[in-house]
């Protein structure tokens, strides 16, 4: 375990709608150059601990610090300013607007002043582009839509604008949720090039398979509420699958299913000895319903 001051921490943080009570007592630390994995079902509170991360959410209790300062963001801008962006699944982009005005959106570079100011999109492009390159995505034309690219080709420019306007934690939301094998393996290298760079990651899925490569180390949540954290190096895969899944929960399916296993069987045996013919006093065989046909007349 590093020694280092961690660059965002949750102590204790519970966050309540009324009487519905969505996270419970949660602590986690995430480094720099660290990837934090956030695992947990649907309805483990995944979506509600990020929110409360980036400042749409004000926690009920607990605080939370940023590096070693105590934080409490009023909205998801202030937690922007201090250097949290967060990438969620929609990743607030549009797609007829070109990968420059996407990558600016809300910020775009200017020239000029009062009266006669004015965006410069030749420097927008070029950044554009340029940031594009540096994760290994090759863009002919910045001017094009963004909707044109694919999902994980998309998933990179809402990553790679967090990091080129100066995010210190970078938290990404099912950022592999919708995609394929290969557009996957995109995200999940630019997430070990963030790591690379000093960037401390939350990276928040439900799939163990696609974490575990690039984790160094795991929070698991289950209804709310915290079932520890691990370093990569202190579990197995195997064992965060089952503990993700619910290891009591699978045993007691087992069971189920191997009862109705066992009666079904046993089903299938009664029904064939009851098709069996009986047999006669002297060896032979008797067909019951032919028997009974002849005594009825029919």
């Amino acid at each position: 375990m590093t020694t280092q001051t961690p660059m965002i921490e949750m102590r204790s943080v519970s966050k309540h709608f009324g009487s519905v009570i969505a996270l419970s007592d949660i602590s986690m630390q995430v480094y720099a150059g660290e990837v934090m994995c956030l695992l947990g079902d649907n309805g483990a509170g995944k979506s509600t601990l990020i929110k409360t991360l980036s400042g749409v959410h004000q926690p009920t209790h607990g605080e939370m610090l940023l590096d070693g300062e105590p934080a409490r963001f009023k909205s998801p801008a202030y937690a922007l300013d201090a250097g949290i962006a967060t990438v969620f699944q929609d990743l607030a982009m549009v797609p007829l607007m070109s990968i420059t005005r996407n990558f600016f959106m809300g910020r775009e570079p200017t020239v000029g002043w009062g009266p006669f100011k004015r965006i410069d999109w030749k420097y927008a492009d070029r950044i554009a582009k340029q940031e594009m390159s540096k994760i290994g995505i090759d863009v002919r034309d910045p001017s094009q839509p963004v909707g044109t690219l694919s999902g994980g080709e998309r998933q990179c420019v809402a990553i790679a604008r967090a990091v080129y306007f100066g995010a210190k934690v970078l938290i990404l939301d099912e950022p592999t949720s919708a995609l394929g094998v290969k557009q996957a393996s995109v995200v999940l290298r630019y997430i070990a090039k963030a790591r690379a760079d000093g960037l401390a990651v939350i990276f928040i899925t439900h799939n163990v398979h696609h974490a575990f490569p690039v984790a160094d180390a795991f929070t698991l949540l289950s209804r709310g509420g915290s079932l520890g954290s691990f370093r990569k190096e202190e579990v197995t895969r195997e064992e965060v699958l089952n503990m993700m899944a619910g290891g009591a929960e699978l045993e007691s399916l087992d069971a189920e299913l191997a009862e109705f296993q066992r009666s079904d069987r046993e089903k299938k045996a009664n029904s064939a000895a009851a098709d069996q013919p009986t047999p006669k006093a002297d060896g032979g065989n008797v067909d019951e319903s032919a028997e009974k046909r002849l005594a009825g007349g029919y």
